[in-house]
């Protein structure tokens, strides 16, 4: 069982990757192997829109990007992976630049031929799982938790758009609002929260596979 992680705040050491790193941790206890992309530190182009990756070579898992950088090692990982924990903060009420930047890249995972240019890709071979892979979400913002509706539901939509494509799962979906001004007592019972949901990723797509 291998589990990723994506963090899509530039914030190294903010609440947002304290709370992705927790979930790992859980995913971890219960004999996963984690790992935690911090995107910032990841060499990661923006999309030029040639359609090169979705439009030629329909045999790939992964399609082919004129772009040289560390985007098509990061979605190798991703394709051999069984689950995914996305954790961003809301930067005016969307997934951070990080993280939307990688989400246009995953494009590469998709397959549509000239004839078909008007509508929308399917999965590549080896990248639809049947529902089998699951992911779960983090999302952080200054806004009150009362407030997830509005601040995080835009983000969730963003991200789960290509798990669509891919036949993957939404399991969880963690909202902390009002991070800057959070109590260390409020904090340890969200990264609680965050260790539940790392468990419960992995213990689901174990049930799942067990069916």
């Amino acid at each position: 069982m291998r589990i990723l992680g994506f963090l899509g705040s530039p914030r190294l050491n903010g609440k947002c990757n304290k709370l992705l790193k927790r979930a790992l941790e859980g995913a971890a206890s219960k004999g996963a192997e984690v790992k935690n992309y911090e995107l910032i530190k990841c060499n990661i182009k923006y999309c030029m829109g040639c359609g090169n990756c979705f439009l030629k070579n329909p045999e790939l898992t992964i399609g082919k990007c004129p772009l040289k950088d560390d985007a098509a090692a990061i979605l190798e990982d991703y394709i051999n992976s069984d689950g995914y924990l996305f954790a961003s903060p809301c930067y005016d009420v969307f997934v951070t630049a990080l993280m939307k930047t990688f989400l246009e890249r995953k494009i590469a995972l998709t397959y549509k031929s000239m004839e078909e240019l008007a509508k929308i890709p399917a999965a590549r071979p080896g990248v639809a799982a049947n529902f089998l892979k699951k992911a779960s979400f983090i999302v952080t913002a200054n806004c009150a938790d009362e407030l997830e509706e509005v601040m995080g539901d835009p983000c969730y939509e963003a991200l789960e758009a290509h798990l669509l494509f891919e036949e993957i799962d939404t399991l969880d979906k963690l909202y902390v609002g009002g991070v800057e001004g959070m109590s260390d007592e409020v904090f340890n019972a969200k990264l609680d929260k965050a260790f539940e949901l790392g468990v419960h990723l992995v213990e689901t797509i174990e049930a799942a596979r067990n069916e």
